[in-house]
């Protein structure tokens, strides 16, 4: 994010000091709220992208809770009966099976929360270009 533009402001050069404390407050002021503003914004995006990675593996536990139970059912049984009718290699073939896909499910919300940077890029961008704008400033 580049800093907004601003006209140069005139300096009176019979202006007094007690002038120039007033103009550098009101400008600090106005700066650090901008600063907060920009801290509020990035936070903000970074909380919705983060609900949306928490909204997608909700998603993902509650469709696979749902579509597993029915699954699980079947596959034992099925795999049971092909196995001479011993249930419990349906059992551990199918629970094998589930918890491969429940890792996948897993690391697909993990990668959605990794996404959103958390660091606030942009406030630290804007800050080092306060910085160097004061240094400037105190350079004139």
């Amino acid at each position: 994010m580049t800093a907004p533009h601003t006209t140069p402001t005139r300096i009176d050069p019979d202006a007094g000091i007690p002038d120039l404390f007033r103009r550098l407050t009101d400008d600090s002021k106005r700066l650090v709220s901008d600063e907060v503003r920009l801290a509020k914004l990035e936070i903000n995006e970074s909380v919705r992208a983060g609900a949306r990675g928490a909204l997608w593996l909700a998603l993902a536990f509650g469709i696979a809770v749902v579509g597993m139970v029915g699954l699980t059912i079947f596959s034992v049984t099925a795999i049971g009966r092909l196995a001479a009718g011993h249930i419990w290699v349906g059992a551990i073939v199918t629970g094998v099976v589930e918890l491969g896909l429940a890792a996948l499910l897993v690391k697909k919300g993990i990668g959605a929360f990794g996404k959103p940077s958390y660091s606030l890029e942009q406030t630290r961008e804007s800050l080092k270009d306060t910085r160097s704008w004061v240094a400037h400033s105190r350079a004139d």
